[in-house]
């Protein structure tokens, strides 16, 4: 099966993410075209903080942890990428290297969009700047979300909100859509949310408990959104 085969296999997929399914048709068709498939084994970096740009990447199987690992080595982890999410369009706004490190959580493929026909594709029509403008602008929003959680939510809250985020993937799922099961650690969880792993367990024990949730191996599965949402909207 050649690339392009590959790739419209995914279609329906890769239609699922907001950002890609606002994009008028030809747009879809132009960005695409010029795709590729890579698989990254689980455990292994797709790329680190620093090194250069190599373009837009969407995930099409597995999950990406975002994160970095300081002086000292100390990691931190601070998201988790599952499909249809894209990812690594800061890098085309400043042209600078990575800011942090992607690891596949389990083994993973992605799709990418090389620079150089993304640099192409912009300098032929700048209004590719407005889309990918977009793009950056929902991380953004994300981000910004975040950092008002953990600064003002105790634990519960914390947790439920960022769960729900997840699930509709920091806002870039096609509305109407929801992953009702999330390939995250507890302990990975924590990291994201600067809580240690026995208050996350603790968290999600009370939860489990209430029928909201089922904890599994490597995951948590969503059983009542709508508890949740409750839990999460208390400060």
């Amino acid at each position: 099966m050649n690339t392009q085969s590959v790739i419209a296999s995914y279609l329906p997929l890769i239609g699922q993410g907001r950002w890609f399914s606002t994009l008028p048709p030809e747009r879809q068709q132009q960005l695409l075209a010029h795709a590729i498939v890579q698989k990254v084994p689980a455990g292994m970096a797709l790329f680190l903080r620093g090194d250069a740009n190599a373009g837009l990447y969407c995930v099409l199987e597995g999950a990406l942890l975002i994160g970095a690992v300081s002086a000292g080595a100390r990691e931190a982890t601070l998201g988790l990428l599952e499909p249809p999410q894209w990812f690594g369009e800061i890098a085309l706004f400043d042209d600078g290297p990575r800011t942090h490190d992607a690891h596949a959580r389990v083994a993973s493929r992605v799709l990418l969009v090389p620079r150089p026909a993304l640099q192409r594709l912009m300098a032929a029509d700048p209004v590719w700047w407005h889309h990918l403008g977009q793009l950056l602008a929902e991380k953004v929003r994300a981000l910004f979300v975040s950092l008002e959680d953990m600064a003002v939510l105790a634990a519960p809250a914390r947790v439920a909100r960022r769960l729900l985020a997840m699930a509709n993937g920091h806002g870039m799922l096609a509305s109407g859509l929801t992953h009702h099961t999330i390939a995250v650690s507890q302990e990975q969880l924590g990291a994201m949310l600067s809580l240690t792993r026995q208050t996350v367990s603790e968290v999600l024990r009370d939860f489990e408990a209430h029928g909201w949730l089922k904890r599994r191996y490597g995951a948590i599965e969503l059983l009542d959104l709508d508890a949740l949402g409750r839990i999460g909207e208390t400060l």
